[in-house]
């Protein structure tokens, strides 16, 4: 007799997707003894779609029979699209959707919202907006914190508090430590201080269970606004809920207290976390490499980057970034260019690619020093990672035309990160949302 086996069973963190992937694949290949539902199919595409790519994800649609393909399993392509950012093809399957009453609920559009705030294009959310109270669909939590957070990167507080009074006069919404932090993040973008730590005291009311990520983004908005003693209260406070914390944890307090300017308690904690890390994350070393070469005290930058490896951790991109931005200070072309190499060379380097800024640095101290050789090779270098096909990115290091190609990819659709080691509020919550929407397929 056939099994049937509950979708959520294998809705596990990220970390088991491709062990997911496979046991969605054993079960379609033993088809006779499973049932095989749409929500299984949603699930296995949205897995093939995070292991193998899109182009996998849009293969494995097309052989589905068409009565699986109901709602879910087009918001899974959907999900798909958007995550790598393909506009038009998310664009012309929400269409599709649309023609086939599948997009009735908010979610395609709360997904479809996250998209246009990745790339910025704020108005296209005002029309997701305007579509949704035009056709009666109910706005839900995600909805309205992905409004607050388009109205907010505009730079408009007055705007954005017309968004929230409107949630509030909604009975069937209650804002969540989502909504307040999103509004912290923007009334610390206008300089809005006071409004902001109005809005961490409700993040912190509304935290429940045992969820963590609200302490990270508490500690890192505190410190966007320099508030070291809320730093510390929030820390101590997310100590005392928690038998341990983990790196991120550790990364965001460190991260405050560098911020804030209190470096040497920083290093207080950084000291802590080295007798307990659960695994030795170079994120966290990385944030101390750069603040000693921003304070130009190279020789303590390259203390910590010894202890680090003589530890057992493994440089990423961006440590070999930091070593690089410190010596071009110091003038040290040689050493700048092999810790070029060992950038492009690191575990992860795909996801990664150099500051423009970092890029353009050190093609002009090659040419104060009349060093064309290591120009070249590092051009070389930035070729044979892909990252100069490009265009705009090819502009903003001040390449010209022959040295990129004619792929006119914005940086924001490509998916590539110019800040390996960013944490969760680096975006000002789109990311954050997004994630939270995919937890809910």
């Amino acid at each position: 007799m056939a099994s049937h086996v509950k979708p959520s069973a294998f809705l596990l963190p990220d970390l088991k997707v491709i062990q997911n992937d496979t046991v969605y694949d054993w079960m379609i290949n033993r088809a006779e003894r499973f049932r095989f539902s749409s929500s299984d199919a949603a699930i296995q595409l949205d897995l093939v779609g995070k292991v193998r790519g899109v182009s996998s994800a849009e293969n494995y649609f097309l052989s589905l029979p068409d009565n699986l393909k109901d709602k879910r399993i087009y918001g899974a392509l959907l999900n798909a699209y958007v995550r790598a950012k393909m506009q038009e093809k998310a664009e012309s399957l929400l269409d599709k959707m649309r023609s086939k009453g599948h997009a009735l609920h908010p979610l395609p559009f709360n997904v479809m919202m996250t998209l246009y705030m990745n790339l910025k294009e704020y108005e296209k959310v005002e029309s997701i907006i305007s579509e949704m109270m035009e056709k009666n669909i109910q706005l839900d939590i995600y909805s309205y914190n992905i409004w607050l957070s388009s109205r907010g990167s505009q730079g408009s507080a007055e705007r954005m508090e017309q968004v929230f009074e409107q949630m509030k006069l909604d009975r069937t919404i209650n804002p969540n430590w989502t909504t307040f932090s999103t509004m912290a993040t923007m009334y610390i973008k206008m300089g809005l201080f006071e409004k902001a730590e109005a809005c961490l005291k409700k993040v912190e009311s509304r935290i429940t269970g045992r969820d963590r990520i609200p302490y990270h983004y508490l500690l890192s908005l505190y410190g966007g606004v320099g508030n070291k003693d809320e730093i510390y209260r929030v820390w101590n406070v997310y100590k005392s809920s928690f038998p341990s914390i983990p790196n991120l944890g550790y990364h965001a307090i460190i991260a405050a207290l560098i911020r804030v300017g209190d470096v040497e308690g920083a290093e207080k904690i950084f000291e802590e976390w080295l007798t307990v890390k659960p695994s030795y994350d170079p994120r966290i070393v990385n944030l101390f490499i750069v603040s000693y070469i921003e304070e130009g005290d190279f020789d303590k930058a390259q203390s910590f980057f010894d202890n680090m490896v003589e530890a057992g951790g493994k440089p990423n991109s961006s440590t070999w970034e930091a070593l690089a931005e410190g010596h071009i200070e110091e003038k040290r072309i040689y050493e700048a260019l092999s810790c070029w190499k060992e950038a492009f060379m690191a575990e992860g380097s795909k996801s990664w690619r150099p500051k423009p800024v970092n890029v353009t640095t050190f093609y002009e101290f090659c040419e104060q020093e009349g060093d064309l050789r290591s120009k070249e090779i590092f051009l070389g270098l930035l070729r044979q990672s892909g990252h100069l096909k490009n265009k705009s990115y090819a502009l903003l290091v001040g390449l010209s035309d022959e040295d990129s190609s004619d792929n006119d990819t914005s940086l924001e659709k490509d998916g590539i990160n110019d800040n390996q080691d960013g944490d969760e509020k680096s975006d000002g919550g789109s990311d954050m949302l997004l994630n939270q929407l995919q937890n809910t397929l």
